[in-house]
């Protein structure tokens, strides 16, 4: 009888120099995460997404900050696990290899954030993925006191983007997508103070803030916001004519349908598009995404499976969704922002820049998670919309002595235009972003 030898195959599409690390080097993250000891691993800062095999084990990491996907092929010698950053990166690797007549969108599989995913290449039948958390903030840690988690939050906030600047060339200009809201006017204001500190120019920074046809209201809410604090020149807003803006083109960048992010998604890539017409070399790209999950600000009434209990009691929940061991998680998406945070990161990288998002990072969540929402909100929903405001005023005044103005919570999709345009620009019904999808992907 012969007995078939199974090879087993590995391919990894994924691009090192796209991770921003702030504390180690790739190989040592590697390293770490070669070990499987999450305790070790959970110490890295920054956005990464990391892969390590041993033999027949191949172990999978990656913060919210950049996606990872993968997809297991069959061979006849065994089996082939691609890892990517995106879906039609793994298609056309299997195109090449005649092997696309395997493929689906819905059979690749997204990297849950903070989780180590080690996979077992073994031959038939399918390994089953297990997964093993690696970063898990402490609840509830801080005091009731919203001077001090201000404080903690964007220190926190201007550390991670302190190590960020440490990277980058000093004679590199830095640009804020920026709204005159909370969390990027948060992200202007510690990183203009940042360079303050460190002696550095504050010409090197631009507030760069998107008007579709003109007519943006966030152009308005970013001028008042920097002409209160005498910063009008940093703003730079970029119009773009209504004609460009296509829904159908955000879904192929972010590969999602899901309409929230599509719709931030399609006004993020044509902020990032006039930007790079205007500026051919720009490289460098911060953003404010993550603050809403963090401090919890969404309008619980407009998801029927929320509610205010499982807002607060959930870990991270808006963070990671239901979690890797949830009926409702997705293994194709992920859930929350780990799925979500294409939104942000796929338009920035697909029109050549290297974006970072510093509400994101580990340093942060954690600091986040430490505030007793329950005991500052007592379950109310008013109070909780009102906390992300009062503390990161006040964090933005302790850490930068900038007293930041504070509107209004308006997304960034509505912002960048009228109620009229966005209405005639994007569908109402989730059906046809999934129509697009299928048409797009599959």
């Amino acid at each position: 009888m012969h007995n078939h030898q199974y090879v087993e195959r590995f391919v990894s599409l994924l691009d090192p120099d796209a991770n921003i690390l702030l504390n180690a080097t790739v190989d040592e993250a590697v390293e770490l995460l070669g070990s499987g000891d999450a305790e070790a691993l959970k110490n890295i800062e920054g956005q990464f997404a990391l892969v390590h095999r041993n033999g027949h084990i191949v172990r999978l990491a990656r913060s919210i900050g950049r996606p990872m996907r993968y997809f297991l092929a069959k061979q006849v010698d065994g089996p082939c696990l691609v890892v990517a950053e995106r879906m039609d990166e793994i298609r056309d690797w299997l195109i090449a290899g005649g092997l696309d007549g395997q493929f689906h969108p819905s059979y690749t599989r997204m990297v849950p954030a903070h989780h180590i995913v080690e996979i077992a290449l073994l031959g038939c039948p399918d390994p089953n993925p297990q997964y093993t958390r690696f970063f898990t903030p402490q609840r509830n840690r801080l005091p009731a006191n919203l001077d001090e988690i201000g404080g903690q939050y964007i220190g926190a906030l201007q550390a991670s983007i302190a190590q960020w600047i440490d990277q980058i060339n000093p004679a590199e200009p830095i640009g804020v997508l920026f709204s005159g809201g909370i969390d990027s006017g948060a992200v202007f204001c510690t990183t203009y103070d940042c360079l303050l500190k460190r002696g550095d120019s504050p010409a090197r920074l631009k507030a760069f803030t998107l008007s579709i046809d003109g007519q943006g209201r966030d152009a308005d809410q970013a001028h008042r916001f920097l002409s209160d604090l005498d910063l009008g020149m940093f703003l730079e807003v970029i119009d773009c004519p209504v004609g460009e803006v296509d829904y159908r083109k955000a879904i192929r960048v972010i590969e999602d349908y899901k309409p929230l992010d599509v719709q931030a998604a399609t006004m993020g890539l044509a902020l990032c598009r006039g930007i790079r017409r205007r500026y051919p070399d720009w490289k460098y790209l911060l953003d404010g995404d993550g603050g809403d999950e963090n401090l919890k600000d969404y309008p619980i009434e407009e998801n029927r499976e929320l509610t205010i209990r499982s807002v607060l009691n959930n870990l991270m929940l808006y963070q990671e969704g239901w979690g890797v061991d949830a009926i409702k998680h997705s293994l194709t998406y992920s859930g929350g922002q780990s799925r979500g945070h294409v939104r942000s990161f796929a338009p920035v990288r697909q029109t050549g820049f290297q974006g970072f998002s510093p509400f994101a990072v580990p340093s942060v969540i954690e600091v986040a998670e430490g505030i007793p929402f329950i005991e500052l909100t007592d379950w109310q929903h008013d109070k909780l919309y009102a906390l992300k405001g009062e503390i990161v005023r006040r964090g933005v005044e302790q850490v930068t002595g900038l007293t930041m103005p504070t509107f209004e919570k308006c997304r960034f999709q509505h912002g960048a235009s009228t109620e009229e345009v966005f209405a005639n620009l994007f569908p109402a019904d989730e059906q046809s972003y999934r129509n697009a999808f299928r048409q797009v992907l599959e």
